[in-house]
């Protein structure tokens, strides 16, 4: 909190406007929990998004919440948050009796405001909140042995949860009394920076590890439990999944390396004979559930340009099965798709997801998920969409080059296959994005 406040303190003396802040919403990862004391102080280290560690918790938590589960169209993966609560409730024993839990963005909202405040339902929904009668499943907590008073209340993204208290604007610089709104996920945030509101439209983030979200009228049930959906704002449901393939491999693999010099060579190796699956950690989430699903490397690479490229490639190929997924499920996908997250900076990257998945792509001029958050936090009585209007713009608008789409069909069905024989990848999920690319 010392350091947030910080960067907050910085970021306000760097402005050169005199009007003051009209509201602020905050995102965090999502499934990032902990514990916490009736000070809202921690007693408990969080479990950051990507920790599968609760294997055997999520098991018992798909079996007790079956029906609930069913009818969101999800079930409970080891990274979600409330196999990471019961693992919790597990280790800490006695410690944890009182305990609150507490999802990343909770404490930072407490911080503000000075005192207690709900948890919005996008954060919720990984702990397993029901979206549908917008209320924590009492029978399952209670069959899982979870307190409902360890549970926070829970609203909607966009209602208001307080204003900035006078330790919070003093630790922060933002002025007491300033609204704060119920947040959303880092990927919502996201794709309200985007501004993929309209139906069919997505957004594809990829920085770390990759994650896709986007809108549809209507509830999409995924019996694998690889796609969730999130409420929107302005209502609908907001379809999605994130996976731990990502950028984060480049940086594992190439530390301290000048990648812009290993992204021209890569450029010339379209495809590479190497077939990639990189996993930035253990375990896939998206689109498929695989918790001890590990990264390989089908090849040897010539060179370090090689490698490069396969992993390169080898994340637009999970990107574009991930696609495939959806469609299968019946999601819409055809409208438009914008790209944020670190990995834009790359132009190469984009152009090559481009290709890769034979669409056009829009790079947001400004995509973080900062910018979400202002959208949200502006929507306050007013319709998100209207907002996004205002303030989202697009600075380039990427077209797929028509000679390379079908260069990767054949490397993509190679890793669709070798996906389905070590038994993570649903063979009728396989059978569809093979029968795609043959189109």
């Amino acid at each position: 909190m010392t350091v947030l406040a910080t960067a907050c303190r910085e970021a306000l003396a760097g402005l050169t406007t005199t009007q003051p802040i009209g509201g602020l919403a905050v995102c965090g990862t999502s499934g990032t929990v902990l514990l916490v004391d009736a000070a809202g102080d921690p007693i408990s280290p969080g479990l950051m998004y990507d920790d599968s560690r609760a294997v055997d918790d999520a098991r018992r938590a798909s079996e007790a919440g079956a029906a609930v589960w069913e009818s969101l169209g999800h079930r409970m993966q080891p990274a979600w948050a409330l196999p990471k609560l019961l693992w919790l409730l597990r280790e800490y024993g006695e410690a944890a009796r009182g305990a609150r839990l507490a999802h990343q963005v909770d404490v930072v909202t407490r911080r503000l405001v000075g005192h207690d405040v709900p948890s919005d339902s996008s954060h919720a929904l990984k702990t397993g909140y029901d979206l549908l009668h917008d209320a924590w499943p009492h029978e399952v907590m209670s069959a899982l042995g979870v307190p409902m008073e360890l549970l926070p209340d829970v609203v909607r993204s966009g209602a208001r949860l307080g204003e900035v208290g006078r330790a919070g604007a003093e630790a922060t610089g933002i002025r007491e009394g300033t609204p704060v709104i119920a947040g959303m996920t880092d990927g919502c945030a996201a794709q309200l920076a985007a501004g993929a509101l309209s139906e069919g439209s997505w957004n594809s983030v990829l920085g770390t590890t990759l994650a896709l979200k986007g809108v549809a009228s209507e509830l999409i049930r995924d019996p694998l439990g690889a796609v969730y959906s999130h409420r929107a704002p302005d209502g609908g449901w907001l379809p999605g999944g994130a996976s731990s393939v990502g950028a984060g491999v480049l940086s594992a693999r190439f530390p301290g390396r000048d990648l812009k010099a290993l992204e021209l060579r890569a450029a010339q190796r379209e495809p590479t004979d190497v077939l990639a699956y990189p996993l930035v950690s253990a375990g896939e989430r998206f689109p498929f559930i695989a918790p001890r699903a590990e990264g390989f490397m089908l090849g040897e690479p010539d060179d370090e340009s090689e490698h490069y490229a396969a992993l390169l490639q080898g994340v637009a190929y999970v990107e574009r099965l991930c696609f495939d997924h959806l469609d299968r499920l019946g999601a819409p996908i055809d409208g438009q798709l914008s790209l944020t997250g670190g990995a834009t900076r790359s132009r190469y990257w984009c152009q090559l997801r481009a290709d890769v998945l034979g669409r056009a792509v829009r790079l947001p001029e400004h995509a973080q998920a900062a910018l979400g958050m202002a959208v949200l936090a502006a929507s306050e009585g007013r319709s998100c969409s209207e907002v996004v209007a205002e303030m989202v713009h697009v600075r380039e608008v990427i077209e797929p080059r028509p000679d390379r789409y079908g260069r990767f069909a054949e490397p993509y069905v190679r890793l669709v296959d070798e996906l389905e024989q070590r038994g993570w990848l649903d063979p009728g999920v396989a059978e569809h994005a093979r029968t795609r690319a043959a189109r």
